[in-house]
């Protein structure tokens, strides 16, 4: 099976998983297809919510079962009528049966009202599905002309808008530049560690959007660490969700860090919307990524070296309604616990 054109996952070559979510009417499908038009994209397979309702009919050539087709790019489309599980594991064996073609990642659409937390929950800590999937970018679209009065009044628009590795705002040319700069600073306060790009009819090279998990994970970690760290956090609208930067000159250790962790998870699960960090540990010579979404965290994983140089370690959460305070106080009793 092809390891795709973004490379091969790291931590055992998995198929990587995209997420695309966003609000009703924001531009999912419109992305969604053109996506699909690039060659790169053409070993793909894409999970959709119901088939009929995404307009993919001019790019469909033949129907390989009652939930899967086979689309003119190359990529096989399915619907969900089950749950995410069996919908991956049974794309995965049939691709290895020969029943459909291989594929080398796959794009995951959501409903409009979805919160895509359980989705990266399941691709982050089900045994199941871990060995041979991994969460990849997580990509929300925002719609330049409804999206402030969405985040104002929906807390699912919210979450998406928190949950991102890349947001995207469509329908721009609809909207006065200064209704888009306030957009902008909006989406900055929920969550300034993910690039944000204005796009017209969906149109975007898939290179600029997907790739999150095989991409330098030590240098990303560094770069969202220093826009955490320099951006004060911010209750946008009454909303208080936050980005905390945590660095550490010297290395941990893992019992501590283990027990910080957990003590997060189990008081303030529901408030901690997204963890990521690299790890310099005691009695390791090459970084460890730790990756969470609300009480579940993926096991940690080790990568061969440190491809920045810089050997220290560096965490990123998104939060809401958890204070650095909060934080911190934890951390200061897990080595009371040691």
């Amino acid at each position: 099976m092809s390891s795709g054109v973004f490379g091969p996952d790291r931590a055992g070559e998995r198929i990587p998983v995209a997420v695309i979510t966003g609000y009703l009417g924001s531009g999912k499908t419109t992305l969604l297809n053109h996506l699909l038009r690039q060659p790169a994209m053409a070993d793909s397979a894409v999970i959709v919510n119901e088939l009929g309702e995404i307009g993919l009919d001019h790019l469909l050539v033949e129907r390989i079962d009652g939930e899967t087709v086979l689309l003119q790019s190359g990529c096989i489309c399915c619907t969900v009528r089950s749950d995410l599980e069996t919908s991956l594991r049974g794309l995965l064996a049939k691709a290895r049966a020969g029943a459909i073609p291989a594929f080398a990642r796959v794009l995951v659409e959501t409903t409009g009202i979805a919160d895509p937390a359980p989705i990266c929950q399941l691709l982050l800590n089900n045994p199941l599905l871990t060995h041979w999937f991994a969460l990849d970018a997580v990509v929300t679209t925002v719609d330049a002309l409804h999206g402030e009065q969405q985040l104002c009044a929906r807390a699912e628009a919210r979450k998406q808008v928190a949950l991102a590795d890349r947001l995207l705002v469509t329908k721009g040319d609809l909207v006065a530049g200064a209704e888009l700069d306030a957009l902008d600073d909006h989406l900055a306060a929920l969550n300034p560690m993910a690039p944000r790009f204005r796009v017209v009819q969906g149109e975007i090279t898939a290179e600029r959007l997907l790739g999150g998990s095989t991409a330098n994970p030590v240098r990303r970690v560094a770069e969202l660490a220093e826009v955490a760290a320099g951006h004060a956090p911010h209750h946008a609208h009454g909303h208080a969700i936050a980005a905390l930067a945590f660095t550490f000159a010297t290395p941990l250790p893992w019992p501590r860090v283990r027990r910080w962790l957990a003590a997060l998870r189990a008081h303030h699960g529901e408030r901690l919307l997204r963890v990521k960090g690299v790890l310099d540990l005691e009695g390791e010579t090459a970084p460890v990524v730790v990756h969470g979404v609300h009480h579940v965290f993926h096991p940690p994983v080790h990568l061969p070296a440190w491809p920045d140089g810089e050997r220290r370690s560096r965490l990123v959460l998104i939060t809401d309604g958890l204070d650095r305070a909060t934080v911190e106080a934890l951390w200061a009793e897990s080595a009371a616990e040691g």
